[in-house]
């Protein structure tokens, strides 16, 4: 049960550095392969960015460059495919394909709706599989989405269904319609009680997005990095992060980086359990979540090191200092590199030291201004 809502302004950092010895079982291995076999799978860049280090005392600093992630604008399509993969496989009571999986769904899908709520990428991500599966899409979308991000998940060929109110909200007018249809089949990657399983494999499928960096770190002849910077909506990806860093090997500081309008995950951890915050306009629209997903609550409360919230100013020059780097962020992928400029004196970063910035959106996804 989530607690009553109270001011998102109550706190601004929260740090728990035994998290970094919890653990826990390591996500599905045969993520990666689906998205390999996937057409037109790269992996996304991990771009160094020297001027970065030098500002923030690192050695090294990275930037996963998620702006052209499969044809689409954000890392949200990894989760959304995985996660309509299983869905779909799971309705109709046959394997994960081995080889061709979008082929082998395409024979299944076109009887099917996809249902499901957004904040702008995720519910792109879940139109863009509807459109390559040939099923129909419903996407219910909160106050506050920019209209070009709007008018993308409607040129992937999805009904978009505008909600007079705030992300959660629009979660629950996506559950309802989707219960009142046989034939449709809720993606939605937040979670609540009897409603897990499905978001639980879209935060599987984030996991590729760490094997990637694994592999380009060394490659990079960086090693393991020290601190690890996740924009946070509902927690998911911070969720997949944990998993990643905390089932084995070397295990980094985990940084959960979120809006001063809507800092759900930080007031939650600051508080010791769920709780609902009240949300107010702010660039970052894909991170603009009142409620932390129940799924996700037990790995952030043990897993993650620390939490900041960062305003829309700090993430506007964020955002201008990384594309001076090559790497095209939008307000939330911008918002880890402010959240580590939010939180460097108390991260104490020295020449030893690589970061890893999630920038988890280009600057098409969630434009700043509308």
């Amino acid at each position: 049960m989530v607690a009553p809502a109270y001011p998102a302004s109550r706190t601004s950092w929260f740090s728990r550095p035994a998290a970094r010895e919890w653990r826990c079982p390591p996500a599905a291995r045969e993520v990666a392969a689906f998205h390999a076999a996937l057409p037109g799978y790269a992996p996304t860049p991990l771009v160094e960015m020297p001027a970065l280090a030098a500002g923030l005392g690192a050695g090294r600093v990275f930037v996963k460059d998620e702006s052209s992630r499969l044809g689409l604008p954000a890392f949200k399509i990894l989760g959304a495919s995985w996660g309509v993969c299983r869905a779909l496989c799971d309705r109709v009571g046959i394997p994960v394909p081995a080889a061709d999986p979008l082929g082998v769904l395409r024979a299944h899908a076109g009887t099917f709706r996809l249902v499901t709520a957004t904040d702008g990428n995720h519910g792109r991500a879940v139109a863009a599989m509807a459109r390559m599966l040939g099923a129909a899409a419903e996407v219910f979308v909160p106050d506050g989405v920019h209209p070009v991000a709007l008018a993308a998940i409607e040129a992937e060929g999805a009904r978009v269904v505008r909600v007079p109110g705030p992300y959660d909200e629009a979660v629950r007018r996506a559950a309802d319609r989707a219960a009142s249809e046989a034939t449709a089949l809720l993606v939605q990657d937040t979670s609540w009680p009897g409603y897990e399983r499905v978001p639980g494999w879209i935060v599987e499928g984030y996991s590729t997005l760490f094997t990637e960096i694994d592999r380009q770190l060394r490659s990079a002849g960086a090693g393991s990095p020290s601190v690890v910077a996740v924009p946070v909506g509902v927690g998911s990806l911070a969720q997949a992060a944990v998993i990643h860093y905390r089932s084995g090997g070397p295990a980094p500081a985990l940084l959960a980086v979120e809006p001063d309008a809507a800092p759900c995950v930080l007031a939650s951890l600051a508080a010791d359990r769920p709780v609902t915050v009240e949300t107010g306009p702010t660039a970052m629209a894909g991170l603009n979540c009142a409620t932390p997903s129940a799924l996700a609550w037990p790995y952030l409360r043990s897993g993650v090191d620390a939490a900041v919230c960062v305003a829309d100013e700090d993430v506007a020059a964020a955002a201008r200092d990384l594309a001076d780097g090559g790497v095209p962020a939008g307000p939330c992928g911008a918002a880890s590199l402010a959240g580590v400029r939010a939180a460097a004196s108390r991260l104490a970063l020295g020449p030893a030291d690589t970061v890893v910035l999630l920038s988890t959106e280009g600057t098409a996804a969630n434009p700043a201004t509308a």
